[in-house]
């Protein structure tokens, strides 16, 4: 249909058939021709036309398209997805879980933006040439099989060197790996790896020495009776498969089944016969920070492992009546005992002197013990505790080493004690240390060491009323490590402040630690010390000099660091003698010869 400028008339144009939407009542498609032709103009609704530009078509209604509901399509709803967190959660081997960030180049989904569709860029395209492969020469089918084959043999080879490498390579190359990180988890990680590996970690020369600690708890709970029900099998499996040749063994931390451990290493709760030989080597047990040990776990302990010869307790809670009754009746065959100052240690050191059996063939009950080390915390301050030292050494008269860690020593009388005695005379290292005062004199240090000919160590931190001329009586001519210094309150009255030159003098061709730390000698005596040190023979064996806040001068430092070749550790903090720029501690030998260039 056209219409015309005048709107007068409308004429009929020849044109293919076609359906023209016509509005109105019926609403129903009229083909041209047909009966239903509308002749009148009242039916239909016409809009003048607007003036048309010159050079431009005449423009031309569009037909409306048919409102059918069947023919419309639902659009489909957005469903928004929700955003990937940038994290995961995983649980780890150790019963924690493991939380990790999602690296950048991961594929995290993002929700699209609405009316950000980028349009193509038409890229021209360049034909490009491709470059002629050089022609191949033409090998038969016979070479062709034979180089697959060697490629083949070759890949074989370096895929199976795992498989085909001897186990006890794989053994001795686990002891190392053990002896820095432990058995525990590093060879339960390895089995998993493959059979071969497996076997390797499943040789009981590697389970000599295990250290297992607790299960992490969050603080607050409790733990499940399933997991320690499987706390339970773990420990029978290795004691089962892997402790046939246990020597030494660590529990810490642990607050449960302390007993139950015990009692596994005892081999008398269990039914299988084989592992009622898988503990008794046993040489060395060590509890750290565990609870719930009874009396019957004690005795149980000495009657099921004959070669238990080590036996650390400290820090940990007991019942001192089964500890007791151990060393009465399987004390002779302990050699090193660590326990703890608390209320129950004058009982411990009763059993061990034993002060009733006066006879030499009545000795304490632990008379092959040759370490017995004593500790407390170091935040715990003034700690004493009371010793018999004559007591002491006549019931462990093979004592080695005795170390009071943070105990101020007092020694007491006992009576029908013979007031002098042998002494100590395998003594190696005596430790009666304290960051508190002490109130050991050259009379109580000397009731100690009057028989200890052989001692190397002497750690006498925090004894600030032993003297020098104290020092200087004693009967050891061959002393290495000589720690004396002061690191409590400086306004404790020293009993010493002159004659560290005769210690330098007597012990100059053995030392090889010095520890001078806050003592008040005077740059006299400090020089003259200083000398002797340097102009020994051992000058060149001294390894470690702290000297940090006493009065030694830049003259006297300089002529010891100058013939030290082996120092490697030296403190000068404090030394008010010193220019400010060299008061710092010096560690490496490097380190030391860049200080004496500058000096």
């Amino acid at each position: 249909v056209t219409l015309s400028s005048d709107m007068d008339s409308i004429r009929h144009e020849p044109s293919p058939p076609a359906e023209i939407p016509v509005s109105g009542p019926s609403s129903q498609p009229i083909t041209p021709g047909s009966d239903g032709e509308v002749n009148s103009q009242a039916d239909r609704t016409v809009t003048p036309p607007k003036r048309r530009a010159k050079g431009k078509e005449p423009l031309k209604r569009k037909a409306d398209a048919p409102k059918e509901e069947k023919s419309k399509k639902k659009k489909k709803r957005n469903v928004r997805r929700a955003p990937r967190p940038s994290y995961t959660v995983q649980e780890g081997e150790d019963m924690l879980l493991i939380i990790s960030n999602i690296d950048q180049f991961d594929s995290v989904w993002k929700p699209k933006r609405k009316g950000c569709r980028k349009k193509k860029a038409k890229m021209k395209t360049t034909p490009i040439k491709k470059k002629k492969q050089p022609t191949k020469p033409r090998v038969s089918k016979v070479m062709e099989e034979l180089s697959v084959s060697d490629v083949t043999m070759e890949g074989a080879e370096s895929s199976d060197w795992g498989q085909r490498l001897p186990v006890e390579v794989l053994v001795k190359i686990f002891e190392l790996a053990v002896l820095q990180d432990g058995a525990v988890p590093f060879l339960c990680r390895v089995g998993r790896v493959c059979r071969l590996w497996n076997s390797a970690a499943s040789s009981p020369t590697l389970w000599r020495s295990v250290s297992i600690a607790y299960c992490w708890i969050e603080p607050g709970k409790s733990q499940l009776p399933g997991t320690e029900q499987k706390i339970r099998n773990t420990i029978n499996w290795l004691a089962q498969n892997r402790f046939s040749q246990l020597r030494d063994f660590t529990l810490s931390h642990w607050k449960k089944h302390v007993d139950y451990v015990v009692q596994i290493l005892t081999c008398l709760t269990l039914r299988f016969q084989t592992v009622a030989d898988a503990c008794s080597n046993l040489q060395s047990l060590k509890l750290s920070y565990c609870r719930g040990v009874t009396k019957e776990a004690f005795q149980k302990l000495g009657s099921a492992c004959p070669s238990l010869e080590s036996l650390n307790v400290q820090r940990s809670e007991f019942l001192d009546d089964g500890l007791v009754s151990f060393l009465e009746t399987n004390g002779n065959q302990l050699k090193r005992l660590f326990i703890t100052r608390s209320s129950k240690t004058d009982k411990l050191l009763n059993v061990l002197c034993d002060p009733h059996r006066t006879t030499t063939e009545q000795r304490g009950c632990c008379p092959e013990l040759r370490l017995l080390e004593i500790n407390t915390q170091l935040d715990s301050g003034y700690c004493p505790l009371a010793i018999c030292i004559q007591a002491l050494q006549f019931g462990c008269p093979k004592l080695q080493v005795f170390r009071l860690m943070n105990v101020s020593l007092i020694p007491k009388t006992i009576r029908n004690m013979p007031s002098s005695t042998a002494g100590f005379p395998l003594l190696e290292e005596l430790s009666i240390a304290s960051t508190s005062y002490s109130i050991i004199t050259d009379v109580d240090l000397l009731n100690v060491l009057h028989g200890s000919p052989q001692l190397r160590v002497l750690d006498l931190r925090g004894c600030s009323r032993v003297t020098a001329m104290g020092l200087n009586n004693l009967p050891c001519e061959d002393l290495e490590c000589l720690y004396w210094g002061l690191y409590f309150n400086s306004n404790v009255m020293v009993a010493s402040n002159k004659g560290i030159h005769m210690l330098a003098q007597k012990w100059s061709n053995t030392l090889r630690e010095l520890d001078l730390t806050n003592q008040p000698f005077a740059e006299e005596d400090m020089e003259i010390a200083m000398g002797h040190l340097a102009q020994c023979s051992g000058a060149e064996h001294l390894r470690s000099l702290n000297v940090s806040g006493t009065k030694i001068t830049p003259a006297a430092l300089r002529l010891l660091v100058a013939q030290s070749s082996a120092l490697s550790y030296l403190n000068l903090a404090s030394c008010r003698y010193l220019p400010r720029g060299l008061k710092r501690v010096y560690r490496g030998q490097e380190d030391i010869k860049q200080l004496l260039d500058k000096m």
